[in-house]
């Protein structure tokens, strides 16, 4: 494998690392409960840290692909999640997310960066370094 595509896998799997990292903080250190699309974001986020690591260890650039698939449907449910938080008329099209309100925003840094918009970051930073990874190792 080129060091080019290692390098690249290394970093996805560091991205979801530090997502997975992150979450766990925000729910057993500050104690915010996550809401039911936060769940569906760990779902599709943690898994990532093993199938990047098996990859990066294996030196197995076709993981990617499984990365690529978990982060692509991540990257939506983010969009859809953070749309619901910061757009007011699509609050009523939101599910009913039990105990926690899936429209409540724990943190809200400059005005923009919530919990979805971080998860969605690390989900959009995931699948580019994967395409990326795909795209460099069949060259």
């Amino acid at each position: 494998m080129k060091k080019a595509v290692e390098n690249l896998m290394l970093f996805a799997w560091g991205t979801s690392f530090i997502a997975t990292l992150g979450s766990l903080y925000f729910s057993e250190i500050r104690h915010f409960e996550p809401c039911t699309l936060c769940w569906y974001q760990r779902i599709l986020m943690y898994p990532l840290v093993i199938i990047l690591l098996i990859g990066v260890i294996r030196k197995e650039a076709s993981s990617a692909i499984y990365a690529a698939v978990l982060s692509g449907i991540g990257l939506c449910i983010s969009i859809y999640h953070y749309t619901l938080q910061k757009l007011p008329d699509t609050v009523g099209s939101g599910p009913g997310c039990g105990r926690v309100p899936c429209t409540g925003e724990y943190i809200n840094w400059f005005g923009f960066v919530t919990i979805p918009f971080l998860a969605g970051t690390a989900f959009l930073i995931i699948l580019t370094t994967s395409v990326t990874i795909l795209k460099k190792s069949r060259g």
